[in-house]
């Protein structure tokens, strides 16, 4: 198992709450390397800075500082109590404090899954803290004409309970179920990628149902087995302890994100960015990046063959060489 170094625990400048009181500050845990351009590792839901384990050593060893933290609400790091706590003001906020106590200037962000949402936002609220941005399977996504949820909700018919973003709005719904069970959350979900087609299919024989985490128990085991027992454990053992609370808190933050910020989707990004799509990602299907050049001034984009959501973990070495070679060319 790919090791990162023992974490620190970073205490980060308070943050004002949306009363403009200062809120009580916060601290993550970080796990942080090397010399060089820094580069923040993102990770997305239901992870950890575990989830980049293996490309943490490679990217020190191609000359760049690499920070990696447990974000807002996950693993070691503080996870306040309620969903306020966890929009993208939060969470870009934690970022801009955490340089400061690294006494950093500018850093890369790449994120995936959630992670890549908030590292796009960096150069949006933030630009001048971000050198440059690395999308994971997430892509700088146009602005939604109404309400997210609301989208969804059209979408699946008013059928709150067949998308897990929806199903997720709810406050203790989701955490009742999933809080019961972590390991079957990583042991179900978190597998080898099957070919587009026939998770396309599997999910039309469902009738349109894309909410796993409400059935988990009896949904079958689909893709080969991605996680060693000793890495299944580690994840059990964070989520048994941290519960799911945090990480679906920032779910509830999609309608709060899109009225606080209408610039989302719509500034454009002129920082350097390289967008990296998963041939196989149900979730964040590469066609979501088609349009990026519209809106980002200074992209590349490329796509990782036979891989599903979990890049970082499936196809270690191909991301690996995508990130570094494009960080060299641009920061190196």
């Amino acid at each position: 198992m790919s090791a990162l170094p023992p974490p620190s625990r970073i205490q980060l400048a308070p943050q004002q709450g949306a009363d403009g009181s200062l809120e009580p500050p916060i601290s993550l845990s970080v796990h942080e390397g090397g010399q060089g351009p820094a580069i923040v590792l993102l990770h997305g839901f239901p992870e950890l800075a575990f989830s980049w384990r293996k490309q943490f050593q490679p990217l020190v060893d191609a000359g760049f500082r690499t920070i990696v933290p447990d974000q807002r609400g996950y693993g070691a790091s503080d996870a306040p109590r309620g969903s306020q706590h966890y929009d993208m003001a939060h969470l870009t906020g934690d970022l801009v404090h955490l340089l400061d106590a690294l006494e950093i200037e500018k850093a890369i962000f790449a994120g995936h899954d959630w992670g890549g949402f908030v590292a796009w936002a960096m150069p949006v609220l933030h630009p001048d803290r971000t050198a440059g941005v690395i999308g994971v399977n997430t892509p700088y996504l146009p602005r939604s004409p109404i309400p997210p949820t609301q989208a969804l909700s059209f979408a699946a018919g008013g059928d709150v309970d067949k998308i897990y973003i929806l199903w997720f709005q709810e406050p203790g719904v989701a955490e009742s179920v999933l809080d019961q069970n972590p390991r079957i959350v990583f042991e179900k979900l978190m597998r080898r990628s099957i070919p587009m087609e026939e998770m396309q299919a599997r999910v039309a024989e469902g009738d349109g149902d894309m909410n796993p985490f409400r059935r988990l128990k009896e949904l079958p085991e689909t893709g080969a087995v991605l996680l060693s027992e000793e890495e299944l454990d580690f994840y059990t053992q964070a989520f048994t302890q941290s519960g799911f609370h945090g990480g679906i808190s920032w779910y509830r933050n999609f309608d709060r994100n899109w009225e606080q910020h209408p610039e989302f989707g719509v500034q454009k990004i002129s920082h350097p960015s390289l967008m990296i799509t998963a041939e196989n990602d149900m979730a964040l299907q590469p066609a979501l990046a088609a349009d990026m050049p519209s809106r980002c001034e200074d992209l590349e984009t490329i796509m990782i063959s036979q891989c599903g959501h979990w890049t970082q973990q499936e196809k270690p070495e191909e991301l690996n060489r995508l990130m570094i070679d494009w960080l060299t060319k641009r920061f190196g």
